[in-house]
């Protein structure tokens, strides 16, 4: 490769690591173990192997077999004579794709010499600091990252100038809140003065007693990674190795798997929210950003307290991040408090368990109904297809309105990419409408079932009964929920046969049959249907609910059905378009045409108002 062709494609690395290489940590944190990190320290002598052949392929493969999120070199040459004006550095970069930092400590044969690192993540600053060495000029590469600082050292080979080159790198240490990882060559064995002396202010994260030098009949530790204690309270090492890749240099490597506490106000990504308050309880559901073991204490005041967890077979469930703790037992009507707790796992084993900081939220509240109750006010939204504007508008107005519960009624969460995408989504709505302490339902529309997260936002989520349709009962009034599915054929070409809609539909064909037989359904003081895409007053020419479930709905006695899908407000009175009951159907995603159903009943007498999101009413009908 030319030197122009090899600056050409550093130049793009370079670039991409600009734009955010991929991260030691998943972006936003919602994937578990975020702090998970692997440190490598290695002296690559100048990518020389002990046979004396150079081969920096080597080295860029040892780095990549260890998986290391940040890697320490020393002894690099930059653009010297001995390496063919080869900068090892930049060579390396290129065959990991890590980002790369050089320190030089000498001029050295046309170039100069001395210490980098490799990272994934790029450095948010960097700093160079001299160190003593009579030998030969040593130096301090220290880097900070979003999480960490790591520096990056080759110590002198005379003791004296360790001993104050450690004065230096304890000044640098104490600059930092963060942290400080000190990696490298430090020339010296661990029982020795100057070890001793180190360990007065750092702890030696790897294994002291694992030789590092030489490669091929390791005789001596002289390799290490090590970290400042006064900042190292939440580094945990989960693993501490000396990996065999291979004698590519005279060292061998030290490679530290360690991972970082979260602390206990971050461990909750937004707030709790709760779900599928039916049969006597209610489910308290959340996500963390690492790996927890989750309880929520809950009871009729906040000093007498019963303890929830999430089990199976008698065994926490503690290895993802998205937990459902179900309240069970509860009195109707009764007004109850809770709280969710989360202790950290650092480190899961068969025999061994490292925890970290335990979470205790703020208490929330909550009432269930009682089975003959009949007064609630439930507010009813549609198609908020993720519009901040319309969402916090109508968040805002939701706030004005007393409520005993939401239904969102389709298209509020949007085509979910991935997960971090989904609970971002969950949380848009979960939080901005206090749903820690009102309970929200959520239809699923057409645009939940898009892109390619949409098959797992359901495990966000808690449906009565636990499918996409059903039924509850809000005191004595049953609800009665349908999933219209996809508005287009399942043999569409966007769809790539990947749909069976036709069999789910017919599915909940047998579903309404059942409901109307039950006793809650025939009991009930009253009924309301909810279905995203409209019934009938629905223009669309694909209208397979329609065929399959009207039949079977015009025998049923709702009071109303709530539809959305049109973004068009419309209602219309029984018989207006072949509708056996009256019909509401909800507006659209911008907030001049957003729309607010405030569904109320008090004694026998049920009342449907509809505002738009500035609070003005559009229409007022008794049912």
């Amino acid at each position: 490769m030319s030197n122009f062709k090899r600056n050409l494609v550093f130049l793009v690395i370079g670039l991409l690591c600009i734009g955010g290489m991929a991260a030691y940590s998943r972006p936003a944190g919602y994937g578990y173990a975020p702090g998970q990190i692997a440190l490598m320290t290695f002296n690559i002598r100048n990518a020389t192997a002990d046979d004396g052949h150079k081969d920096i392929a080597d080295i860029a493969s040892t780095i990549l077999k260890s998986n290391a999120d940040f890697v320490a070199l020393q002894e690099l040459d930059s653009v010297t004579a001995r390496s063919g004006r080869m900068d090892i550095l930049r060579e390396l970069a290129l065959q990991t794709q890590y980002y790369p930092v050089f320190s030089p400590a000498i001029k050295f044969d046309g170039g100069k010499y001395g210490i980098g690192i490799l990272s994934r993540e790029r450095p948010l600053s960097v700093r160079r600091v001299p160190l003593p060495g009579r030998e030969e000029a040593r130096t301090l590469l220290v880097a900070e990252f979003r999480d960490i600082v790591l520096a990056c050292t080759h110590l002198s080979l005379t003791e004296a100038d360790r001993a104050a080159s450690l004065d230096i790198i304890r000044s640098e240490a104490q600059c930092c809140s963060k942290p400080f990882l000190l990696a490298g060559d430090f020339n010296d064995t661990p029982d020795s003065p100057f070890m001793e002396l180190l360990q007065n202010d750092f702890t030696i994260l790897s294994s002291k007693d694992k030789n590092t030098f030489p490669a091929k009949s390791p005789e001596e530790c002289i390799d290490y990674v090590t970290a400042y204690k006064p900042t190292s309270a939440p580094v945990v090492v989960r693993s501490a190795e000396v990996p065999d890749y291979g004698h590519t240099s005279d060292h061998r490597p030290v490679l530290v798997r360690f991972q970082l506490k979260t602390p206990a106000q971050r461990m909750l990504v937004g707030e709790p929210y709760l779900q599928n308050p039916t049969g006597g309880g209610v489910s308290v559901m959340f996500q963390t950003r690492t790996r927890v073991h989750a309880w929520v204490e809950y009871g009729t005041d906040t000093l007498s307290l019963r303890r929830a967890t999430m089990e199976y077979g008698g065994q926490a469930v503690c290895h993802d991040i998205e937990h459902r703790v179900r309240l069970e037992g509860l009195l109707p009507g009764q007004q109850y408090f809770y709280r969710v707790c989360a202790r950290e796992i650092l480190h899961y084993a068969a025999y061994s368990k490292i925890f970290g900081d335990t979470l205790r939220t703020q208490f929330y509240s909550f009432r269930l109904p009682a089975e003959n109750q009949t007064d609630f006010t439930a507010l009813i939204f549609n198609d908020l297809h993720q519009y901040g504007a319309t969402i916090r508008k109508m968040a805002a107005l939701a706030a004005t309105v007393p409520h005993d519960f939401i239904v969102f009624n389709g298209d509020c969460l949007a085509e979910p990419s991935d997960r971090e995408d989904a609970i971002r989504t969950v949380h848009s709505l979960t939080s901005r409408f206090n749903t820690a302490e009102i309970p929200a339902f959520f239809v699923r529309g057409n645009h939940e079932i898009r892109n390619a997260y949409s098959a797992g936002l359901p495990s966000l989520l808690e449906h009565p009964g636990g499918q996409t349709y059903g039924a509850f009962s809000w005191g004595d009034t049953r609800f009665v929920i349908l999933d219209c599915g996809e508005d287009k054929p399942d043999d569409h070409w966007v769809y790539y046969g990947l749909n069976d809609f036709t069999a789910f539909r017919r599915q909940q064909q047998d579903f309404l049959r059942e409901e109307m037989r039950s006793r809650p359904f025939r009991r009930a003081g009253r009924r309301v249907l909810v279905n995203h895409i409209p019934l009938w007053g629905n223009t669309d020419k694909y209208q397979p609910c329609s065929e399959l479930w009207c039949p079977i709905l015009g025998k049923a006695r709702f009071d109303l059905n709530v539809s959305a899908h049109t973004h068009e407000f419309r209602y219309h009175p029984a018989g207006d378009k072949g509708n056996p009951f009256p019909v509401c159907i909800g507006g659209g995603p911008a907030t001049n045409e957003a729309t607010m159903m405030v569904l109320s009943r008090k004694g026998k007498d049920m009342t449907l108002r509809v505002l738009d999101a500035d609070g003005k009413e559009l229409g007022t009908w008794d049912l």
